[in-house]
């Protein structure tokens, strides 16, 4: 990255591994460095869980976050899912400078797959109604390259839709852009040209619904 890396930032890699190395092959904890979205991972361990790397983008869920601005308390044990079916029990914890400035998300997530599993067949052994533990699954959109996470954000969007782009009416296309926008898409360098081209419409045109959508922002 262009700009010289935070001190608290490079003084947290080296926790990455060790996290890691603590709880195992299961654990993989990514360590972010917000000022650039597209290639915000500058440390990682077990990437194999979701596939990324070091310069992998921020996740959907982590643009979304930075996108609400709310930073007050970390997020801990909410349940994801990644697009090859792996349950992962995450938690995000805010990084903030010494004037209480958002720097990074340090991230774990802890693939339960196996463990749930085996949960299930002791439920069934010893005939335990199941619990409701675990909050509704939440497909998360992983990318080893910005272009894909993108494309996986913006593709399941338009999914929610349930109709092809040429039939999309304007009132539709102004909320896919807020729903866009509310994910923090439009952080991303080039996020603009790729939903306009995806849309159909102009690269002002988007401007414009976002101006639209902003308006009691």
């Amino acid at each position: 990255m262009g700009e010289e890396l935070h001190p608290i930032l490079s003084g947290l890699i080296p926790l990455v591994d060790g996290i890691a190395s603590t709880f195992g092959k299961n654990c993989e904890v990514i360590l972010h460095d917000i000022r650039n979205p597209q290639s915000s991972v500058i440390a990682i361990a077990n990437g194999h869980i979701t596939g990324r790397r070091i310069g992998s983008p921020m996740t959907e869920y982590g643009l979304t976050t930075l996108r609400s601005g709310q930073f007050d308390k970390p997020m801990v044990n909410y349940k994801k899912k990644t697009k090859d079916g792996k349950l992962l029990k995450s938690s995000s914890l805010f990084i903030k400078d010494e004037n209480g400035k958002l720097i990074g998300f340090l991230c774990i997530n802890y693939d339960i797959s196996e463990l749930t599993i085996a949960r299930n067949i002791i439920n069934d052994l010893t005939n335990i109604v199941d619990d409701r533990d675990f909050i509704e699954d939440r497909d998360e959109c992983y990318g080893s390259t910005i272009n894909e996470m993108l494309s996986g954000i913006v593709n399941k969007t338009l999914e929610s839709v349930g109709k092809p782009v040429a039939f999309i009416t304007k009132e539709e296309k102004v909320n896919i852009v807020q729903l866009l926008d509310e994910k923090g898409v439009f952080l991303i360098k080039g996020a603009i040209d790729y939903v306009a081209k995806v849309l159909c419409v102009s690269r002002y045109t988007v401007y414009n619904y976002l101006d639209e959508t902003r308006v009691n922002d």
